[in-house]
């Protein structure tokens, strides 16, 4: 797997222009990593988010009215017929949020192991940075930096190394999958 990072410095990037460097790149793949934080109390553990439905329904009409339709996916011309336009990138938005899932609970799977994680591991809500509608996306909260025990192993070498493994198996078998698929 070729990896792209979006930065390697403490700058902000807006939101969809994450995802943007991710489409420019063609990646098959966007995996948005994050550190969590509370106000109060002391939660801990890893998370995965992926796109909810509602929020893609919604976001697939404020594209279609503010976008060229033929951007949204990827430069593909679309139907001229806006009901054809709307099936096709609702059926694309429908297998990249499936995608999506599939690899939030493998990671899941490969990181129990490793991290600390969540009992309800794999969420959904409706994320701007998981918004684009033909790559398979998550954001990945490795933990909270305000919980104190979170936070020393977030900045040990030896917890980001695990956090980094348990990325990378479920990438490999991820894409070991798509790959035995075709």
């Amino acid at each position: 797997a070729r990896v792209a990072l979006t930065r390697d410095d403490d700058r902000f990037i807006m939101l969809r222009e994450r995802f943007g460097i991710a489409r420019r790149a063609k990646a098959d793949l966007f995996i948005s990593v994050h550190c969590d934080s509370v106000g109060t109390g002391t939660p801990t553990g890893a998370t995965a988010y992926t796109l909810s439905d509602v929020a893609s329904d919604r976001e697939a009409a404020r594209l279609a009215a503010r976008e060229n339709r033929a951007d949204v996916i990827a430069g593909v011309t679309l139907d001229r017929d806006p009901d054809v336009s709307s099936i096709l990138i609702d059926l694309t938005q429908r297998e990249t949020m499936n995608a999506s899932a599939g690899f939030a609970r493998l990671l899941g799977r490969e990181a129990r192991p490793l991290i600390a994680t969540k009992s309800n591991f794999h969420r959904t809500a409706s994320l701007m940075v998981l918004k684009a509608p033909d790559m398979p996306s998550i954001l990945f909260e490795t933990g909270y930096i305000s919980t104190p025990g979170d936070a020393a192993f977030l900045d040990s070498k030896e917890g980001r190394a695990k956090i980094a493994e348990s990325v990378r198996r479920a990438v490999d078998i991820f894409f070991a999958r798509r790959m035995a698929e075709r």
